[in-house]
């Protein structure tokens, strides 16, 4: 006799979303029409180049910026590097010029002077792709970072980066929204104190500090234009918005400071060398364009089942809490910590939850867990033994109200058994 097939349920969408027919249909009529290297001198090559630049002009004009500011990338961890490592790069250059120039014209005594390292301030929440380069730059003494903690709801202070800026600072990286506790920062706040720092400081030849902001995650949900958001480098990823796999954007104005990390062709404006992907260029900007048309609806949608569910959850389980703040949260994110008697283990959790057909996530699906599966991110909350006991649920287009429901059973299952 056949087992019965269990159903699957996703609700891990923060980690990877499908790709939307719509997008593929695109993807695919690119993909056999204009499959040339369009760094090509032939026919076929300028047809591929023509496509790929309408669609630089496409993403440009929806994020309110020239297309030569958009370079396109495999996705947003290869796009966080980039933007962390290119600044540096650059900014090492400048001093390295700077300090051989002096050596000639100063006297001794004052050489030491221009010895100081790059300051980063970054958030103590962000994504490994932001947090990992930046630590690997600090083991090996390149950089000094200033690590900003949020408060108990994850929200980052504008103030407490105020306190931190200084005149060698030369970049600020924050998350918009958090991809564990979907908590979205005041992205324009903290811009305007780092424009206001500008002003008073006397950085004339490079407009220091640079703000970087990871838009991944929001891009469903929020207009992220930088214009909107006042931002100097954005990131953007594919698979967070029903789009192609390895395809993402950095957006980076003009006047910004950045060298390559990859080196080859000199594709994308000399900052990402190696052959464009022109289909996943297309069904990027188609991705993009859909989740403009459905954001209002759909947004609206998820609210509803978002606090339907923390509701019931908060309700029905004891002990259980929300992490992350209620108010200044994506729509689709529900991030809970159980802590019940005996504590709930968090990846216990999820396997369990697996074997009954639901998919969901821990800790960041980005952050390989070892043996010990706590998350950075609630940590930094300062919630006491939540980091191992929590779990996060994160809906698509397709989560029901029905979808929900079962889950809350099944969750009320597991810890009672």
């Amino acid at each position: 006799m056949k087992s019965k097939k269990i159903k699957r349920i996703i609700l891990d969408y923060a980690s990877i979303t499908p790709l939307d027919k719509k997008v593929a249909k695109e993807m695919l009529k690119v993909q056999n029409k204009f499959w040339a290297n369009p760094s090509s001198l032939h026919k076929e090559g300028e047809e591929a180049k023509n496509v790929l630049g309408k669609a630089r002009k496409d993403i440009a004009h929806i994020l309110q910026c020239c297309s030569s500011e958009i370079i396109f990338t495999s996705g947003g961890t290869e796009s966080c590097n980039l933007a962390i490592l290119g600044i540096l790069q650059a900014e090492n250059q400048r001093q390295s010029f700077k300090k051989s120039k002096s050596d000639f014209e100063l006297p001794r005594s004052q050489k030491s002077d221009l010895d100081f390292l790059s300051h980063i301030i970054v958030s103590s929440i962000e994504h490994p792709a932001i947090l990992e380069p930046i630590k690997f730059l600090l083991k090996n003494k390149k950089i000094e970072v200033s690590f900003i903690v949020p408060d108990e709801e994850g929200l980052i202070n504008p103030e407490s980066i105020r306190k931190e800026l200084k005149e060698n600072t030369v970049l600020v990286a924050i998350q918009h929204a958090n991809n564990e506790i979907g908590t979205i920062q005041p992205i324009q706040k903290i811009a305007k104190v780092i424009k206001e720092f500008r002003k008073g400081t006397k950085m004339t030849i490079v407009p220091y500090p640079y703000f970087l902001v990871d838009a991944s995650q929001s891009f469903l949900y929020e207009n992220v234009s930088l214009e909107r958001l006042q931002a100097d480098l954005l990131v953007l990823d594919g698979i967070k918005m029903y789009g192609p796999r390895s395809a993402g954007a950095l957006a980076v104005r003009h006047g910004v400071k950045i060298f390559p990390v990859i080196f080859g062709g000199g594709q994308e404006m000399g900052l990402r060398s190696g052959t464009e992907n022109v289909a996943s260029a297309v069904g990027l900007v188609k991705s993009m364009e859909m989740a403009i048309k459905l954001r209002e609806k759909e947004s609206a949608r998820l609210v509803a089942l978002r606090n339907y569910t923390i509701t019931r959850i908060l309700k029905e389980i004891p002990n259980a809490s929300l992490n992350g703040s209620l108010e200044n949260r994506l729509p689709n994110n529900i991030n809970i910590c159980l802590q019940g008697e005996p504590l709930q283990d968090s990846e216990f959790l999820v396997i369990k939850l697996d074997t009954l057909g639901f998919a969901v996530s821990a800790a960041s699906a980005c952050h390989t867990l070892s043996l010990e599966n706590s998350s950075y991110v609630i940590e930094s909350l300062g919630k006491k033994n939540c980091g191992t006991s929590s779990l996060r649920f994160t809906l698509g287009r397709t989560t029901s109200k029905s979808d929900l429901n079962k889950l809350v059973v099944a969750l009320k299952k597991i810890i009672k058994n």
